[in-house]
């Protein structure tokens, strides 16, 4: 009822965001605190006579109690909603204060975010410096360190130049001391020998005198005797007949019989001796067949056609072709063809040597092999030597397969490379017995470096085959080759001390073959006998895995030190490499 009195007029406007305040109580409880002035100010002297109005109508009405109950009602229920405003604008300034304490919270994080960022950019800026600054130190110490090292350099070049100015000056004056040392003795000895002139002369009159003497009486002597055997020769005709006619028939003798021995060595050393430039051969010689007989008898045996790949681990493709000119080299020994020549290049180990062998005992041919290593040395004798080979190959009754290992050692260009005049001419020699295709015999050059080979040689080659290093089947293959040949055979065949452990063989060799990658043929036959040997030295004779391991490990090591030895050798001896 608080409007009968005017109350809350002219009151203020709650602050914007919050809820409106609830009004003040009719009884006037809440504004006690206020001061006088503030609380007749705001009173309107109106409501009284409204109220004094209605109370005269509520007395006169019947329901007069009734209806101040429900205004006492009204009002509490007045209050409350006011006391309930009350709480929720308390609630509202308590949660504003919370939004101001979180915003403020969030600013002084902000602030310490922004204030770590300074610090670690004040972190990293000062740790850039002290990396300056100890690159800085760094390169002081290396100037200073290269320096000592120039003054170091400096006094040896200094010291060592004293030295020689030493050794030279002692020299000088030895050679000096020597000289007057020699002056002086020729001079004492022209000194002496001027004063025993007499003497010296004396001797020698006298000794010429004597050996004068001497001669005269044996020329005297010796003319007597001849002079009667010549006279009692005359004058016998029929010994001067006799004699001439010795003579004469002795000289024919002479001259006849050195020809024919002549002739017949040469005979015999073309056809059965073997040249010296050849290191083997499956021809046999009469001095093998005499001294070795069942040797030479085996070795024929061992020489008839086989299969050309037996024992040799190639690629798919490289077998495929090699094969291939395997055939054609038989077929064309038996129709009496023309050979073609053959260059086989690729890394050392490969399975040139071996294969250039079967080919020749599958077309059934001999073999010879020489090296081009031996054919510089032999000086002026090379082109004898190479004549020889030739002439000894042209009397094979087979056909021969001329292999030549290591060719480009002697085979090199003679517009570029600075060789020797006896080198140049053997390689005459070989261009000229090379000149023209052969049915006698056929030419298997190999090498590791053909692009050094004269423009000749690559002239007279028919066919090339790359030898490259075994692929991963490849390896596997001759892994499990090599372990069949020296360890599975010799373990089971019960005749040798050497026992194997029980593990997985197959998974082994599949194993051994990822691990060995790069490794030639002939690396991995090196890697087999290692093996064998590894049970040999055993106290008990067995080959455990661990020491195939171990060896496998050794193998890799090895190959890894001699891959980086050829690098450093071919930077040695190439300086435009990295030019």
């Amino acid at each position: 009822m608080s409007w009968l009195f005017g109350l809350n007029r002219g009151q203020p406007e709650p602050p914007p965001g919050l809820p409106e305040p609830p009004p003040p109580p009719a009884g006037g409880s809440s504004g006690g605190g206020d001061k006088p002035k503030d609380k007749w100010s705001n009173f309107d002297p109106t409501g009284l006579e409204r109220a004094a109005q209605a109370a005269k109508e509520l007395d006169k009405s019947r329901h007069a109690k009734e209806a101040l109950d429900l205004a006492r009602m009204q009002e509490q229920t007045t209050q409350m909603e006011h006391q309930g405003k009350m709480k929720e604008y308390e609630a509202a300034v308590e949660q504003l204060k919370g939004d101001q304490i979180r915003i403020q919270a969030e600013e002084r994080r902000k602030t310490l975010n922004e204030e770590t960022k300074q610090h670690q950019a004040r972190a990293q800026y000062q740790d850039k410096l002290a990396r300056q600054r100890y690159e800085e130190q760094l390169r002081q110490q290396q100037l200073l360190n290269e320096e000592n090292l120039r003054r170091q350099e400096e006094s040896v070049h200094k010291q060592e130049a004293m030295r020689k100015a030493t050794i030279e000056h002692e020299m000088e004056l030895r050679h000096k001391n020597e000289l007057l040392r020699i002056e002086a003795e020729s001079k004492a000895r022209a000194r002496v020998e001027r004063e025993n002139a007499d003497i010296i002369r004396e001797q020698i009159r006298l000794k010429a005198a004597e050996h004068r003497q001497t001669v005269l009486e044996s020329i005297k002597t010796a003319g007597a005797v001849f002079g009667e055997g010549f006279r009692a020769f005359v004058s016998d005709w029929d010994k001067v007949t006799a004699t001439v006619a010795g003579l004469t028939l002795l000289a024919v003798g002479v001259y006849s019989a050195r020809n024919a021995t002549a002739v017949a060595g040469r005979y015999i050393e073309a056809r059965l001796g073997k040249p010296s430039l050849v290191r083997e051969t499956s021809r046999f010689t009469v001095g093998e067949a005499i001294k070795h007989p069942v040797k030479v008898t085996i070795k024929r045996l061992k020489s008839k056609p086989q299969d050309a790949l037996e024992g040799v681990v190639l690629s798919p493709t490289l077998e495929e072709r090699v094969r291939d000119i395997a055939i054609a080299t038989r077929n064309t020994r038996q129709n009496h063809g023309l050979y073609r020549n053959i260059l086989m290049y690729g890394p050392p180990g490969t399975g040139k040597t071996l294969f250039a062998k079967k080919m020749a005992m599958h077309s059934g041919m001999d073999y010879a092999i020489m090296t081009g290593g031996d054919v510089a040395p032999m000086g002026r004798d090379g082109v004898t030597a190479m004549h020889k080979v030739f002439d000894w190959a042209n009397t094979s009754r087979r056909g021969l397969l001329l292999f030549v290992d290591e060719a480009d050692a002697f085979l090199r260009k003679r517009s570029t490379e600075k060789i020797s005049e006896d080198l140049r001419a053997t390689l005459n020699a070989f261009l000229y017995r090379t000149g023209e295709q052969s049915k006698k015999f056929m030419l298997v050059l190999a090498s590791n470096q053909p692009e050094q080979f004269d423009w000749a040689i690559n002239d007279r080659i028919d066919e090339i085959v790359n030898f490259a290093l075994p692929g991963p089947e490849e390896r596997e293959r001759l892994v499990r080759l090599y372990f069949d040949k020296y360890v599975l055979e010799p373990a089971t065949g019960g005749r040798q001390r050497m026992k194997l452990a029980q593990f997985d063989y197959g998974k082994k060799c599949s194993d051994i073959a990822k691990r060995i990658d790069g490794m030639s043929g002939r690396e991995i036959s090196k890697l087999g006998v290692a093996w064998q040997a590894a049970a040999y030295s055993s106290e008990d004779g067995i080959l455990t895995e661990a020491m195939i391991d171990a060896r496998v490990d050794d193998a890799i090591k090895q190959h890894l030190q001699k891959m980086d030895w050829e690098f450093w050798a071919r930077v040695y001896f190439s300086p435009t490499l990295f030019v």
